[in-house]
């Protein structure tokens, strides 16, 4: 194939007409002259060329009747009679199409573009072309037109081309630079290897590999040398292909036959290796560089390193990070990125930390988002401090915290308890400028109520609203949970109805809280309707919603409905868990049907269902509350066979069944087996021991055990202290439970409703009522009376036969704020009852009736007993059929009315 040369021909150039003196009187022809010879081309050409050498005003000189005569042509001929001059011919053609909107052939662009590349004027040549190119979308049509002006005009410098294909490439027209170049090729014209570079790397952004790898081979084959830049995008391109044996083998050649070897063609070659994961031929690359003179640069390690990273070998890539680091190199921000959250990814936030750490002093940090990732992972690996430092490194680093590196921090406070804290850093974000999203609100609201300070978490909603950042169906299911789980389903109630008056919808969370709330409130049937409700609106429920559903109707003794529950989940393909049996479990137990808790344990085993200690708890306790404690023992024995073990729990149900049996030989053994699998009875165990001893009147062992938990340094807690005061109150050493009282607070151990009810009641019992009613008083300073408390009141007054101040009391309640229930109401109607004053006890059924309480069996048996006895029987019948209305069953005597 014959060699490509580039065109010399170089011819000399047209020779200008002679330029008139502009202080003679006008060369150019009068109006008369001109139209006399219009006909004539060369007088116009004449003309305009005088025109365009005078000093006169264009826009003077050229008339309309010049204009309107003027030719594409005749452009052409001026501009090559002004190629002396070509910024004067520029002038000259932006003139024509500026002032006159002259619609120039591409002749005059390429006759224009070659005499300013002849006089190196490439700027404006490179804007010309750029118009050029927006007129005429074919190159080859361009070609044509640029070719064969530089051959017939004699233009010789072919720089020109370059800045053709240049365009070509700068406007992302790669494949039309290309074929630019193919035609010169055909022309026996070949443009700067420069420019050859520049194509082949457009050739590769856009991956056409092939013809870059077709065209060099064509260079090779007819002997033009190219330089480092062709050589390093052939390398490049190789590497995309996975070619790697060729580009090797290209490497040697070059080093071979004297050509420029250089780092940047190794980097190329490296991070091709490092992209397809041939991590031992990239380092073998690396380590032979000292051997062609060459060095590792920061480009190297960086490629080596990240290819490591994309192997998960972070403790290698950490290595050569610390090699780059000792020889001076400073790694990007992309390779710390890539290495730190790699780390942090597999699990090793604290490696990633002292990464960090290492690289301070030379201020190579990663991105923000790593950097944020890292806080939040060190924040949930309980890693507070390490956390914390890279927060206050972040300014003096260069990082400015963003709205998410608060809210990671706030998050973490929260979690861990501290909202004190966690309140001042959203204090600090917003003193900081940056707005608070609604994140990390909803953090400090979630807990807050976690914590049990719903209010708290509502005053935090009304200052996000004030702050204008919306509130989520996260922020108001956090609330709903936190007053449902607070005892206040009203609250959660109006929440819920706000939350969907602005149309944010409840999820799955949202009513799953609340039907938890109302089930735990005994407000089952509300419960209910939130599930059918929750159906309607398409909220989907998932394994908690049954769990806590079946769980309720489980503690209602609503087993059908449970059973129903728990197959309907099967059937929509939830999963039940131990939860579910425990709750199902626990509800048989709870109804007296052991037996069949039992079969059902049986079923769950042969259908391969994976039960734990949880559920046999649950179990062993039926059997021992129904007194079977052999069978509690045979079921324990079951679990041991299976492979669960016995904890803590499930030792305390059969220890409390042998107390209960009175079998004191059982409960040894089981304190023996406790104490050789080295396990120690906990506060939780021995409240149970002594409350069952102190229920036999067994104060001896019930103290027993007292002294055996303080010895074995087993911290009584306030039920504990509560279970031991009432055994004494109960058994009349009233001092000595005043002694263990004052002990309770000198360890910090807080007495709470019921401790103080044990003295109340044991007071009230032994008729000393001012001294009840003093320690009530202190109780509700306390805020520690409640119902039951005053009900303790009410019937130590009435069992003395002071009704009158018994009513007195049952006024204070309403006072106080403390609502009375059936019991309070019950126990007055019992006394008016007894002392034959039935029409004071209905007035009182009536105050109940219209409190919106529902009486129970025993109120209706006082008040229909108390006006048989007073003669009322119509008023007792009514009574008996209001009592059948209501569901209540009505006992034998109840029957005979």
């Amino acid at each position: 194939m014959r060699k490509l040369h580039r065109h010399r021909s170089i011819r000399p150039l047209p020779h200008p007409n002679p330029i008139i003196s502009t202080t003679l009187s006008p060369s150019y022809p009068t109006k008369h002259e001109i139209n006399g010879h219009l006909d004539n081309d060369e007088n116009l050409i004449s003309t305009i060329t005088n025109i365009v050498h005078g000093n006169q005003s264009w826009s003077v000189s050229f008339n309309n009747t010049i204009s309107s005569n003027l030719k594409q042509q005749h452009v052409e001929k001026v501009l090559l009679r002004t190629l002396d001059d070509p910024r004067l011919a520029l002038r000259f053609f932006n003139f024509l199409g500026l002032h006159r909107n002259f619609n120039h052939s591409t002749t005059s662009f390429c006759i224009l573009i070659h005499a300013l590349v002849q006089s190196n004027l490439l700027w404006p040549a490179s804007s010309l072309i750029q118009t050029l190119l927006l007129r005429t979308s074919s190159p080859e049509i361009v070609f044509k037109y640029y070719y064969d002006t530089y051959v017939n005009y004699n233009f010789s410098r072919t720089i020109g081309f370059d800045l053709l294909i240049n365009a070509y490439v700068q406007g992302r027209r790669v494949l039309d630079s290309f074929s630019v170049v193919n035609l010169m090729k055909s022309k026996n014209v070949m443009p700067e290897i420069r420019t050859v570079s520049d194509v082949f790397n457009g050739l590769i952004r856009i991956r056409r590999f092939d013809l870059v790898l077709k065209f060099f081979d064509e260079m090779t084959e007819i002997g033009i040398r190219g330089n480092a830049y062709i050589h390093t995008a052939i390398i490049r391109c190789l590497c995309e292909l996975k070619n790697f044996d060729r580009a090797n083998e290209l490497i040697q050649w070059l080093g071979s036959n004297n050509h420029e070897l250089n780092i940047v063609m190794y980097n190329v070659f490296i991070h091709g290796l490092c992209k397809s994961q041939k991590m031992e031929e990239a380092m073998e690359l690396k380590q032979a560089l000292p051997l062609k003179g060459l060095k590792a640069d920061v480009v190297t390690y960086c490629s080596l390193i990240m290819g490591f990273c994309r192997l998960q070998q972070f403790k290698t890539a950490r290595t050569l990070i610390s090699e780059m680091v000792d020889m001076g190199f400073v790694p990007s921000e992309a390779v710390v990125s890539g290495v730190v959250e790699g780390l942090r990814r597999n699990g090793d936030a604290i490696s990633a930390y002292n990464l960090i750490q290492d690289l301070d002093s030379i201020k190579a940090l990663p991105n923000i988002f790593v950097y944020n990732a890292l806080i939040n992972s060190l924040c949930k690996e309980g890693n507070v401090d390490e956390a914390n430092i890279l927060f206050k490194n972040m300014d003096t680093n260069g990082l400015t915290p963003n709205d998410i590196t608060y809210s990671i921090i706030i998050d973490s406070f929260c979690k861990r308890g501290q909202l004190e804290d966690a309140r001042l850093f959203l204090d600090k974000m917003n003193d900081s400028g940056i707005k608070a999203s609604v994140y990390p609100y909803n953090s400090l609201i979630n807990g807050y109520c976690k914590s049990g300070k719903p209010r708290i978490a509502e005053t935090l909603l009304k200052e996000m609203v004030f702050q204008d950042v919306n509130p989520t169906v996260v922020t108001y299911t956090c609330l709903i949970d936190g007053y449902c789980k607070h005892q206040d389903v009203h609250k959660a109630l109006r929440l819920y109805h706000e939350m969907t008056g602005k149309r944010i919808f409840p999820n799955t969370y949202t009513f799953t809280s609340l039907i938890s709330g109302f089930f735990n409130a005994n407000m089952g049937t509300e419960a209910s309707a939130f599930f059918l409700e929750m159906m309607e609106r398409n909220v989907i429920p998932n394994e908690r919603t049954y769990n806590v559903m079946i769980e309720g109707h489980c503690q209602e003794g609503n087993m059908v409905k449970a059973f129903d529950l728990f197959d309907q989940m099967v059937e929509k393909g939830l999963k039940p868990d131990t939860y579910t049996f425990r709750s199902l479990m626990a509800g048989l137990c709870s109804i007296n049907k052991v037996s069949e808790a039992k079969e059902f344990v049986n079923n769950l085993n042969r259908q391969n269902h994976k039960l734990n200690e949880m559920c046999y708890s649950a179990l062993l306790q039926g059997f021992c509350q129904a007194g079977l404690l052999d069978d509690a023992i045979s079921a324990s024995n079951e679990m041991i066979e299976k492979g669960i073990d016995m904890d803590i729990v499930c030792y305390s149900m059969l220890i409390n069944g042998s107390v209960k049996e009175g079998d004191d030989v059982k409960l040894i053994h089981f304190l023996k087996e406790m104490h050789d699998k080295g396990m120690k009875p906990d506060n939780v165990l021995y409240t149970i021991l002594i409350d069952a001893f102190g229920k036999r009147r067994d104060l001896g062992k019930a103290i027993g055990y007292w002294d055996i938990m303080i010895s074995e340094k087993c911290n009584p807690n306030v039920v504990t202290y509560t279970v031991i005061i009432n055994c004494l109150c109960k058994l009349g050493f009233i001092e000595k439970a005043e002694v263990l009282f004052k002990e309770m607070l000198v360890n910090s151990i807080f007495p709470n409703h019921v401790t103080y009810g044990c003295f109340l009641d044991c007071l009230t019992n032994e008729g000393h009522m001012e001294k009840a009613l003093h320690l009530h008083n202190i109780m509700l300073k306390g805020s520690l009376a409640n119902t039951i408390t005053y009900n303790i009141l009410i019937r130590g007054f009435c069992k003395l036969g002071r009704i009158q101040e018994g009513v007195k009391i049952l006024d204070e309640m309403f006072d106080n704020g403390i609502l009375p229930d059936h019991v309070s109401y019950s126990t007055i109607i019992y006394e008016y009852c007894r002392n034959g004053n039935v029409h004071e006890a209905i007035k009182v059924w009536d105050l109940m009736i219209d409190s919106g309480l529902k009486p129970d069996t025993l109120a209706y048996s006082f008040i229909i007993h108390g006006c048989c006895v007073a003669g009322e029987l119509t008023k007792a019948v009514d009574f008996r059929d209001d009592m059948v209305k209501r569901g209540l069953k009505l006992n034998q005597s109840l029957e005979l009315l």
